[in-house]
């Protein structure tokens, strides 16, 4: 082809047009990405990215996140902290993650109830909760409680020497009812005798009155159950007798005397009017608890099965325990010619079912407890027990949604061998690959040779 002066200049024209047409769209690229996100996880799965349930719960959250680690100098667990994080900034972007050394700022860790191996702080609004595992499963867990917009009323029954969710003596229940504030619950304190039982109650808490109640008080109690209402009855081994009929309701009967357990001593606990529990059966309340729970001066109690009632004992003692009817005092031991009864005892019952009357159509659950010690100021850092205190009042006020929400999960996170599969490759590595490198060359040399 003849090229001229003027197809010249139409291909040189081409050239520059090309050019600044390429440049052009790089760089609209380049703004784009600067303007719009998007990223795939093309895992089996997709375990690197957040589950559904997760991603609807942030779309519900319209304030900002705090999220503040103490912990020391450790950058392969900061770098996993900052991942999980990530993937929640991804769908929500105030999210906001803040790394602190605890030894640097000791006052606050003091005034937030840190401990001393570290912990995360989740915070939205005025409410905040504690997380020690670096999972999705937890995170979610604390950013749904934190979430919740209906007022969730805890009401405690006062009036008969109960213990007060605000009393800061050795009887009360001060610092669990501050802790429940703190996740954001509302509590506050009833007479039975002023006025009928809020409407707007989602718990009923009856903590260890020492008083006989009123027989309209009873029926109060009584009404409430039958109504569909949460309730939640720490008793004690000396109790009201007024309250039997509520007992009677719950299909629950108490055995007499105070359980003594001999399991305390594996434990250092010097005191046989100690109760531990160290197993729990798989329940709601009890899936994350893994370690004992400390009754003191607990009531053993017996489950009527035809009272209508679904019965879970959640609470048991192991079979070196049983009730004392005698003296705590001096040597003590199991009498089997008395009523007497050797464990392993309940001391802790949940009891579920669906209620014949209400609009609330959710599922009623009832917990009896035989001892309310271990939620008082005294035994409160006990063991596990402000871990289960919590999970029961979760549990008991409709709290548990959390519990469907599960991390996705990828089979091909692990590679599992049988011994014959390892042998095989083993030897395979070893001898067979080696012996198929000679065989190969020899094959080769002989063709060469006959060329």
């Amino acid at each position: 082809m003849k090229v001229s002066r003027n197809s010249s200049k139409l291909f040189r024209l081409q050239t520059v047009a090309f050019t600044v047409l390429y440049a052009g769209i790089i760089g609209m690229l380049a703004w784009l990405s600067t303007q719009y996100v998007y990223q795939a996880d093309w895992t089996f799965g997709a375990r690197n990215s957040i589950s559904p349930e997760t991603r609807e719960l942030l779309d519900t959250m319209p304030g900002p996140v705090t999220i503040t680690a103490f912990m020391r100098d450790d950058p392969l667990l900061s770098d996993q902290l900052k991942d999980l994080v990530a993937s929640y900034q991804r769908y929500k972007h105030d999210i906001t993650l803040e790394i602190i050394n605890p030894d640097t700022v000791p006052e606050r860790a003091r005034e937030l109830g840190i401990a001393s191996g570290g912990e995360i702080v989740i915070s939205y609004g005025d409410s905040h909760e504690k997380v020690q595992t670096l999972a999705e499963l937890q995170f979610t867990n604390a950013l749904l409680r934190l979430s919740r917009r209906d007022e969730r009323w805890i009401v405690f029954i006062t009036g008969h020497s109960e213990r007060k969710p605000h009393g800061d003596t050795n009887h009360g229940l001060g610092i669990f009812g501050r802790e429940l504030e703190n996740k954001g619950l509302r509590v506050q304190t009833h007479n039975l005798s002023e006025a009928a039982i809020p409407e707007n109650t989602h718990l009923l808490v009856l903590a260890s009155p020492q008083v006989e109640l009123l027989p309209g008080e009873v029926i109060a109690l009584q009404d409430y159950v039958s109504a569909g209402g949460n309730l939640l009855w720490l008793s004690e081994p000396k109790r009201p007798e007024t309250l039997q009929p509520l007992a009677d309701q719950l299909g629950i009967s108490f055995l007499p005397g105070t359980v003594v357990d001999a399991t305390g001593q594996m434990f250092g606990v010097e005191e046989p009017t100690f109760a531990i529990v160290t197993g729990y059966p798989r329940h709601e309340i009890t899936r994350e608890m893994s370690t004992v729970s400390v009754f003191p001066e607990a009531a053993a109690m017996d489950i009527n099965e035809d009272s209508g009632w679904e019965s879970l004992p959640l609470l048991t003692t192991l079979a070196r325990s049983w009730t004392e009817i005698g003296e705590l005092q001096g040597e003590i031991r199991f009498d089997p010619e008395t009523d007497e009864r050797s464990g392993p005892l309940d001391i802790g019952v949940v009891m579920t079912r669906t209620p014949e009357t209400g609009e609330d159509e959710k599922e009623q659950r009832v917990m009896v407890i035989g001892d309310g010690d271990f939620l008082s100021n005294t035994y409160l850092g006990n063991a596990g027990n402000m871990a289960l205190g919590l999970q029961i009042v979760h549990w008991l006020s409709h709290d548990d949604a959390f519990i469907s929400i599960r991390v996705r999960t990828a089979p091909d996170a692990s590679l599992v061998l049988t011994n014959t599969a390892r042998t095989v490759i083993g030897f395979g590595f070893l001898f067979g690959l080696p012996l198929l490198l000679l065989l190969a060359g020899l094959v080769i040399w002989m063709r060469r040779r006959r060329r």
